[in-house]
């Protein structure tokens, strides 16, 4: 039975995360859940399986990627300067492009809808032609690990570990396809920033947005969490391995010691079932701890004393 008393510590509890927004930290209670794929959806390279019990201490995540504004912060701070601004290059989508046809440098072979693009970063997100105006609290793109981490260690913050991800973009659902329940399209309704259409190359704009979406677009999840499914991808502290899973140890497991990829979470705005479905929040792949492009961001983790997630 229910006495008042537990009602209304909910419904503060309810109402506090309905008040998180951008760059503000959700607390997550210490607990434990099911981390993996446990539909047998994903895929075998990737290493969502097998399906393990983790538990996590308590930790704090930001309720939302962080946003073009609060990375002009950091620039202008620290004078950084992202790793597609040093190479002079970066990927973008082959729709979106804006930038002049010498500036388009590569293809890439096994997907030939990213294009090599000279002049390419968070401010020029499309190209040399774009620019980030009227998109300050979209996500930051264009930003790799390493920049992801610089920008945390300035803010006080640090990248999450993949269970500690996991675990707050489930919300609570242990076991759930996606961060609201099982069905892509409750009642109809969009919840994510995915591709609809035939992908690459008709994009039918059913969720209203071609590439990134405002972080707090849709509804956040129950621990008051928006966007951990589709829109940006999200880095994360670990090194990324496919074979993890089978030796992942049960209490705060945080990845590899070692590898050449870092994790990456959540999918993105070009994420479609008929090549790339994951946005399922079980799903993870890598990418080189200088890897950008046009779908790549991050959201930060609270500082915590036994450092879990840093490098």
């Amino acid at each position: 039975m229910t006495d008042r008393a537990s009602v209304e510590r909910d419904g503060t509890r309810r109402e506090r995360r309905s008040r998180a927004t951008v760059g503000d930290l959700v607390d997550v209670p210490a607990g434990s859940f099911s981390m993996g794929d446990a539909f047998g959806e994903g895929y075998a390279g990737d290493g969502e399986r097998p399906v393990h019990d983790v538990e996590l201490a308590s930790y704090r995540i930001e309720a939302t990627a962080v946003t073009n504004r609060a990375f002009a912060a950091f620039v202008q701070n620290t004078g950084h300067h992202t790793d597609a601004e040093t190479s002079g290059v970066s990927a973008v989508f082959h729709l979106v492009v804006a930038a002049g046809p010498e500036e388009i440098v590569g293809r890439d072979a096994d997907a030939p809808w990213w294009l090599t693009v000279r002049g390419a970063y968070w401010r020029q997100p499309e190209g040399s032609r774009s620019t980030i105006e009227g998109r300050a609290d979209h996500p930051v793109v264009h930003v790799s690990w390493n920049d992801a981490n610089a920008y945390c260690r300035w803010a006080g913050r640090r990248l999450p570990t993949e269970a500690e991800w996991e675990y707050a973009a489930r919300g609570g659902l242990d076991r759930a396809r996606y961060p609201w329940g099982d069905e892509l399209r409750p009642s109809g309704k969009w919840r994510c920033n995915i591709w609809q259409g035939a992908f690459p190359t008709e994009n039918s704009l059913e969720d209203g947005h071609l590439t990134t979406a405002p972080v707090t677009e849709y509804e956040p999840n129950r621990l008051g969490l928006w966007n951990t499914a589709g829109n940006v991808w999200e880095w994360c502290a670990d090194w990324y391995s496919p074979s993890y899973y089978a030796r992942s140890p049960r209490r705060d497991p945080r990845g590899p010691v070692s590898g050449q990829d870092r994790l990456l979470r959540g999918g993105s705005f070009l994420s479609h079932a008929s090549y790339s479905d994951r946005y399922r929040v079980a799903a993870r792949t890598g990418g080189g701890p200088g890897y950008s492009a046009s779908d790549v961001g991050f959201r930060c983790a609270g500082a915590t004393e036994h450092g879990a997630g840093q490098p």
